[in-house]
Parts: C-alpha cells; structure tokens; sequence
C-alpha cells in the first residue's frame, strides 16, 4: 500500500519492488475456512449439500462436513494453497516444479508467482483484488460471508477488507489473517445475540488479536489497515450497516441516482487514521491535507507495534438507508484516485455488481495501478 506509518513508528522503507507486467489473469478463488456459529433461526433442519439433519445450532454437518447457513470467500489464496495457483505451475526463475507449502521453488527459492487478480461472486457481495501495476505481489486481502435467510434471501453479510503495510515485514501475513478473524469474529458475536454494531468492534478485535499472534519476538511485525461491514435488512426496505475501521481502508454508501431514489446521497462512512484526517482535524481543507508529503502516513494500524487496542471513539459507526445503491468497502489503491462518494457511484451504480466491482478495479488499473487494488460491492436494493 503506499500509506505507511510515521516514520518514528516502524522501521525504514524498503527498497521499492521493481515494475512488472500489466497483463491480467482474472481468476475466482473461494477460500473454505474453519466454519464459525451462524444465527440461530436463520437455515433448515437439513443440510444443503447432503439433506442430513442438522441441529439449530450445528456449525456444520456432522455428516459431510458441509458448513451450515454461511457462503464465504477469502481473496487472495496463498501460494501453495488449492486455488491459490492454477494447475503446477513452473518456477519463473529455473523452470522447477517442486514448490513447499509456502511457495518457495525447492530448487532454487524462488517465491512462486499469484495469479494477478483473483474475484468471488457471493451473490449478496462481490469481491475482486488485483496486484496493480508495480507491486511484486498483492498484500491486499478482502473475506466476506453470507448468511442465508428463510425463503433464500440473505438475512446477513459480513465484509472485510484489509491493506497489508508495504514498510512492515510480511503484511500479506497481516491482511490474510485480519479479513479472515474479522469475518469470524463478526458471526462469532452474531451468534451470541450481539447487535450488528457490537459484533463489528467484536470482528475488529479478533483480527487485532489475530495480527499480534504472527509477530515474533525479533520485531518481525506485519501490519494491516481494517474496515468491515455487516449487513442486515434484507426484504424490509430499509438495511442496517455497521461498519469499523482502522487506518484509512474505506467504507463508501453509494446511491444509484434515478428518479426513484430514495436513499440517503452518496457519502464516505468512514474515517481515516492518517496525517492527512488530523490536518483536516485541525482545520486543513482536504485538498490541501491530501498534498502534505506525509498524508498517507497512518497514525493507526493493525499489528503488534501499535498497541493492544489501536481503535479509536471514530472507529465503530451504524448508518441506515433505503436503496437502490451499493455499499463499497475498497483499500486506498482505489480511492487514491477518486476519492469522491458521488464520483465512485457514477463506476459503481453504473452496471451490474461483478462488472461493476472489475470496472472499479480496471479505473485503477488506467489511472496508474500503482498501489494494490481491493473492492467489496454489496447491492441494496
């Protein structure tokens, strides 16, 4: 990602990653995760996949092993992972096909090459990341989940994206594995009964928890920015998001604008953690903050050198709306260039949700796809 934290708080920058090519591979990928509790009252007595009885509050078929009353996906997959490298693909450095679990070329240690974009279509949300144009490699990471209702409407849908920290070691370790725990986390505390808003701050603290757990006493300290979503309301006319955030990863409410819109207008959700906030904190007009040489430096983040609990008063907000529109959740390889809630619904409200979610992601491809790129699209309608 091109923000990073201020200087004084992590190590120096590494020396950039050399440009690669702009071809794309479009790739689907959807990750199967340890299955979490999902809502009591939301699914049938049976499973989906095998029609073997299930309990109300069965996390998963003791018969096939099929998760109950959640559909997931978890972008990118690692290296080394099924799905996460199309068929055995060959070192790009001494043409071997023996790689560890890791990626890494047994011959030679060469770190196996990621498809440049993987995409997962829930239905209810849309997901798509990319490499971009000049990172060796995508520390973007994007999860979601969507918890079916009686009749097959989705009753929840929980979102997460996360941008890995360019200038921490390993924050593509840190991105994986906050989506992942914020998405469990999330339904965990669904599950318990906890309110949408409650459940969010519980998913921001479990992918804290879970960030901190891959550090190691060296220093070695991955880091990530966060923002999730959860979704309710489906079938009612008027939906409930809950939204948390840390870092400047963004929430967007999107309206489609036509003669029978009757949503809220198109605004940004939430609030970014970076240098750039605080001088439009202090008074700044945005335009100017956005120019400071430090704008992008985060002064929240998620990782073991940022403290037990990095969240803020601003962090956790609730915001309710009637459709048509979409709700964007997208890291800053997006909104880097068109940072404007009315200008981002002009790309996103304009086609359907998967082509939208590429149009999204193309834009940023033809403004520079400098950065790593991840866009989430939830239709309300």
């Amino acid at each position: 990602m091109s923000a990073e934290p201020p200087p004084d708080a992590v190590p120096a920058l590494p020396t950039p990653n050399p440009p690669v090519s702009a071809d794309l591979n479009p790739t689907a990928s959807v990750l199967p995760t340890e299955p979490p509790s999902v809502p009591d009252g939301r699914r049938g007595t049976a499973c989906p996949n095998c029609q073997a009885p299930v309990g109300a509050k069965d996390r998963y078929c003791e018969e096939c092993g099929q998760e109950i009353g959640a559909r997931r996906a978890a972008l990118p997959r690692p290296v080394g992972e099924a799905g996460g490298q199309a068929g055995p693909s060959a070192c790009d450095s001494c043409d071997g096909r023996d790689h560890d679990p890791d990626g890494y070329c047994r011959g030679c240690g060469q770190l196996r090459s990621q498809p440049d974009r993987f995409e997962a279509d829930l239905g209810a949300v849309y997901l798509a990341t990319d490499r971009g144009l000049s990172h060796s490699r995508n520390e973007d990471a994007v999860a979601a989940a969507v918890v079916d209702g009686p009749g097959g409407l989705p009753n929840t849908t929980v979102i997460v994206v996360s941008d890995g920290v360019s200038s921490s070691e390993d924050p593509q370790a840190a991105s994986g594995a906050a989506v992942r725990a914020g998405v469990d986390g999330c339904l965990s505390a669904l599950a318990d009964g906890e309110s949408p808003k409650d459940a969010v701050y519980a998913g921001l603290l479990a992918a804290t928890a879970a960030v901190r757990a891959i550090a190691k006493p060296d220093g070695h300290s991955p880091s990530c920015t966060y923002v999730s979503a959860i979704v309710r309301g489906y079938g009612t006319g008027s939906f409930e998001i809950a939204h948390a955030n840390i870092g400047d990863s963004r929430a967007y409410w999107l309206r489609t604008e036509s003669s029978g819109a009757t949503g809220r207008p198109s605004q940004k959700l939430t609030k970014d953690d970076s240098y750039a906030q605080t001088l439009v904190d202090f008074g700044t007009d945005e335009e100017t903050a956005m120019q400071h040489s430090r704008a992008h430096h985060l002064m929240r983040w998620l990782g073991a050198d940022s403290g037990a609990d990095p969240s803020a008063d601003s962090c956790v907000g609730e915001f309710t709306t009637t459709g048509p529109g979409v709700l964007l959740l997208c890291s800053d390889g997006l909104w880097n260039y068109r940072a404007g809630a009315a200008e981002l619904a002009a790309i996103a409200t304009g086609a359907d949700r998967m082509p939208a979610a590429r149009e999204l992601v193309e834009f940023a491809l033809r403004s520079g796809g400098r950065d790593n790129i991840t866009v989430a699209l939830a239709p309300i309608t």
